[in-house]
């Protein structure tokens, strides 16, 4: 069991006695503070909070974090006030303590919504100080050890917990030990058979393997050595969790996974690791495409380290990491390996630090943008696996994004501005599809159009989250805005049969209204009329009462104010898949609540026990100046003959129809049946081109599909 003395010896070999003494204080009141409680192991409570620290001292974090991991439970779980915690410790790390506290006494909707709320309130707190994380992934990292007191459930639950967030962020933030560890641990509550299973036929292959292993090591020190280079040679040893995720998805057996050696050569500087690579190269025979150099370009993490794979003596495949001293550091520490190298005066001191608090602000942006917890974390998990793309501006600065970016992912990258108003780009000189993935050495050149706004359709290729959320929050205030105008336009139709006008209401009266309904102000109740989520027959009834002075008058309402559409009302009007309504055809609207209004034709299956109800289905016609497209879908029996398809299609064309899409469902010896999705202006449009594709003597038969859903 840890003690407080033997957490100050380990102290002493990089704290002063003063820095030392402030965190045993902290133990001290932590352990007042928590006097009678135990965990569910039974152990008393003071045991957790002093592991904390022990772990953060392993990364030889400063005084105030470890001060904070001792009291770090204290506001949630104790008596002890916040303003009371500052008093004795100051503001720092009273800051730290409330950014790392779980926050239990917030009441959420949802478990899940729970765990997102915490996860969004501990980003803002990461953004005061980011020492905050450290702390919880410190506090996460026990908790995981001392997981076995749990029920199998709760096991799960928090495994799968640590594994979706905090073990990403570990990745994140470069510290592999803690992400490892966690990995490993989380393996272990989730899947404890496969676990054993796998430690068991590592524990046995390593009995085999440590002869070849050494006899590897002592050949490269040599050689090293032979050469005039200072290096430590180690022995990498893969851990179970990664064990099982690359058989998993690699669908390879154990034996094929273990067949691969790794190992890790450390130098003085950077220098020496090219020269070590040149002689490691000069020695073993290098694998193609196999090489990457994370010291000229490091990892969004701050990772840095030359990778190669070589062909050993008998075909053994070897796996080489080249870094220097603080080069590991940081692969084991990340962001804390900030505290152990803070020589302020060295530039690349604080690349990592820079890097964690670059993705923290990032966070903020997200955070800012998102509707709801919910969506912050959806958004967050996207950031959290990043890989290694590295593209080029046209300027020549190198922008890193994650893989399998795309031209708008690289344009939100640069700048929202950007990302809005994205019309296409040039990759390497040459135009391409805004959708194509981008891969490392490439240089992108984004096209801008002023009051070019985004697409929707960017949802379904875009792999970044910043891209994500800024497309999701200009999508949601442009829908606000339309459900506005369409809001108004439904309430001017409504009350067209009042002989009401909505401009010349009075003032007081739509106050009145606004109250009436609880609102915030007027334009939320013509949102919520456009988006179908209030009547606006119910709006105009209460408003013609004020203008009208009684109910009375309601009764001398004429049928006028049909509502007419035109193609451009944006997301707020849909037209219904089944029916597939164009111009010409007779049509209603029904109001769908968060939907807004969906147009049907009056003859479709779907709309029919609705047409009797005026708050849910109102008579529309077509505005006389449509110009847009409207998908239809025919279908098309034909003689089975060469060229059919192609014949079909030039008809289509000839009768200035778009062709979006065209497939053979049946088919046979004589006859072949094709469904052809056409856009068309109408219905007179839509026979032009019926009679052209009849021209083909080919053609027995064509039909306009209704009713398809």
């Amino acid at each position: 069991m840890p003690t407080v003395d033997a957490l100050a010896e380990r102290l002493s070999s990089y704290l002063e006695p003063d820095q030392i003494k402030q965190v045993c204080r902290a133990y001290y009141y932590a352990e007042q503070a928590h006097d009678g409680q135990y965990r569910r192991s039974g152990d008393p409570y003071i045991i957790h909070p002093l592991a904390v620290a022990n772990i953060l001292s392993e990364m030889h974090m400063d005084p105030q974090s470890l001060m904070a991991a001792m009291l770090h439970d204290v506001i949630e779980d104790t008596a002890v006030p916040k303003e009371a915690l500052e008093q004795q410790f100051g503001e720092v790390v009273t800051e730290l303590v409330d950014g790392v506290s779980k926050l239990t006494h917030i009441k959420f909707g949802s478990q899940e919504e729970k765990q997102a709320g915490n996860f969004q309130k501990m980003a803002m707190a990461m953004a005061r100080d980011i020492r905050v994380i450290l702390v919880k992934l410190a506090d996460r990292l026990h908790n995981m050890r001392t997981l076995s007191a749990m029920p199998p459930e709760k096991k799960r639950r928090i495994a799968n917990e640590t594994l979706e967030i905090y073990a990403p962020i570990a990745n994140r933030l470069g510290i592999s030990n803690i992400r490892i560890e966690l990995e490993d641990l989380c393996f272990a509550a989730k899947h404890p058979m496969r676990s054993n299973m796998i430690q068991k036929a590592v524990k046995a292959a390593r009995g085999n393997r440590s002869e070849l292993v050494e006899r590897i090591s002592e050949a490269l020190k040599t050689r090293l050595k032979e050469e005039g280079l200072k290096a430590r040679v180690i022995g990498r040893e893969k851990h179970l969790f990664s064990i099982y995720r690359k058989m998993k998805e690699q669908k390879k057996s154990f034996n094929q996974i273990m067949d691969v050696y790794g190992f890790r050569i450390i130098v003085d500087n950077v220098d020496s690791c090219y020269r070590a690579l040149g002689f490691v190269h000069n020695f073993y025979k290098p694998v193609p495409g196999r090489f990457k150099d994370y010291i000229a370009i490091p990892k969004s993490n701050g990772y840095q380290s030359i990778h190669t794979s070589v062909i050993g003596v008998g075909g053994i495949h070897i796996e080489i990491q080249i870094r220097t001293e603080e080069m590991e550091a940081m692969a084991h520490n990340g962001i804390a390996a900030h505290w152990l190298y803070k020589d302020e005066e060295e530039e690349g001191h604080s690349k990592g630090s820079k890097r964690a608090r670059k993705w923290v602000q990032g966070l903020l942006e997200l955070q800012q943008s998102a509707g709801n917890p919910q969506e912050f974390i959806e958004n967050v998990k996207l950031d959290l696996f990043p890989d290694d793309t590295y593209i080029f501006t046209p300027k020549g600065r190198i922008v890193e994004m994650p893989k399998d970016s795309t031209a708008v992912d690289f344009a939100y990258n640069v700048h929202s501005d950007v990302g809005n108003t994205c019309v296409g780009c040039r990759i390497d000189g040459q135009l391409a599809p805004l959708s194509t993935r981008l891969y490392s050495g490439q240089s992108v050149q984004i096209i801008t159009a002023p009051g070019a706004s985004p697409n929707p359709s960017w949802l379904n290729f875009v792999v970044t989250s910043k891209a994500r959320a800024n497309i999701r929050h200009y999508l949601k205030n442009q829908k606000h805005d339309e459900s506005i105008t369409l809001g108004r336009r439904l309430l001017g139709g409504a009350l067209s049969m009042y002989h009401l006008d909505l401009n010349s209401i009075e003032l007081d009266h739509l106050e009145h209204l606004v109250k009436e309904f609880g609102a915030i102000d007027f334009d939320l109740i013509l949102e919520e009329i456009g988006l179908g989520a209030r009547s606006a027959q119910a709006i105009a009834r209460r408003i013609a009462v004020f203008a009208l002075g009684d109910e009375d008058g309601l009764s001398k309402v004429s049928s006028e104010g049909v509502f007419s559409i035109s193609g451009k009302e944006g997301g707020v009007v849909a037209y219904a898949k089944c029916c597939t309504p164009i111009p010409g055809d007779d049509v209603v609207g029904y109001s769908s609540a968060g939907r807004g209004m969906v147009v049907h034709t009056t003859g479709c299956n779907n709309i029919q026990e609705f047409l009797d109800q005026p708050d849910k289905c109102m008579p529309l016609i077509w505005d006389d100046n449509i110009k847009e497209d409207f998908s239809v879908t025919l279908r098309v029996y034909t003689a089975n003959s060469r060229g059919t398809i192609a014949n079909l299609a030039a008809a289509v064309t000839e009768a200035d129809g778009n062709l979006e899409q065209i497939s053979v469902d049946d088919k046979d010896a004589q006859l072949s049946v094709l469904t052809l999705q056409i856009g068309v202006h109408g219905r007179k449009h839509l026979a032009d081109i019926m009679r052209s594709i009849k021209k083909n003597k080919a053609v027995s038969k064509i039909t306009r599909l209704k009713n398809m859903a």
